[in-house]
């Protein structure tokens, strides 16, 4: 699976010097075992490193168009695919026929990049959407104490992340976006929100005057309380997604 969606677009961090790129418009790939005979372009050049007015050889489109064919130096990339790996393991196993789960959903990793150097992304499933961060190439998060919570600051505000430990991924920070799942009618629209989710995170617009942190953890204390009446129960979604999710 691919570190990142779409086109290339400069994301020097996302892709590492093993990544095999292609152009989105005539397909042609650029491998850097073997260069670009037509540029002059040495085996063994990373695409990050072609000269900036390099383009396609074969229809001139610029670097930003290409897309990520395959990246075998790209830990993120395995990182995620064990994370996916888990949870399908988990719905298979245990969550299929749990009533809360919501049937026309999958698994599915979305939206995952780099993160001052840790993946970051949304973990759509058919009982919950989470905003998940995985460790750093250098980090080992093996001893996290599964239940312990952090304050993880974004441009958008601080938000509560929950630690875990699974057999497959290791240690990872969770933060809570939806859960059940039963608002959803489809796998797209879950995508989309968390794709929106994504883009929310990072935009310093949606920073509220309050501590955000306090109201995440408000609304898991109310979570506990006796249910409350019709449309006055706090929403987790509105947090991160500035009411998305409501749409």
């Amino acid at each position: 699976m691919s570190g990142f969606e779409g086109s290339y677009l400069g994301a020097n961090d996302r892709i590492s010097p093993a990544a095999v790129m292609e152009c989105k418009i005539c397909w042609t790939p650029y491998d850097p075992a073997q260069g670009d005979d037509f540029r002059q372009i040495l085996p063994g050049t990373a695409f990050v490193d072609l000269p900036g007015d390099w383009c396609c050889p074969n229809c001139d489109a610029p670097k930003n168009q290409f897309m990520v064919l395959s990246d075998p130096g790209n830990r993120m990339d395995d990182q995620v695919a064990r994370l996916v790996s888990d949870f399908e393991d988990v719905w298979h196993s245990k969550m299929r026929d749990v009533p809360l789960s919501n049937r026309a959903l999958h698994v599915e990793a979305v939206g995952f990049r780099l993160h001052e150097g840790r993946p970051l992304g949304v973990l759509v499933a058919p009982w919950f959407m989470n905003l998940v961060m995985l460790p750093a190439e250098s980090e080992d998060w093996s001893a996290l104490v599964s239940g312990a919570k952090e304050d993880i600051g974004f441009p958008s505000g601080d938000y509560e992340f929950l630690h875990n430990v699974r057999p497959m991924v290791g240690g990872y920070k969770a933060c809570s976006l939806f859960s059940p799942m039963n608002d959803f009618s489809s796998q797209l629209q879950a995508v989309e929100v968390a794709r929106a989710v994504m883009l929310a995170l990072f935009d310093e617009a949606n920073r509220a005057e309050t501590d955000r942190g306090a109201e995440i953890r408000a609304a898991r204390e109310a979570e506990l309380a006796p249910p409350p009446l019709p449309d006055t129960d706090p929403s987790r979604r509105a947090v991160i997604t500035a009411g998305l999710a409501a749409d």
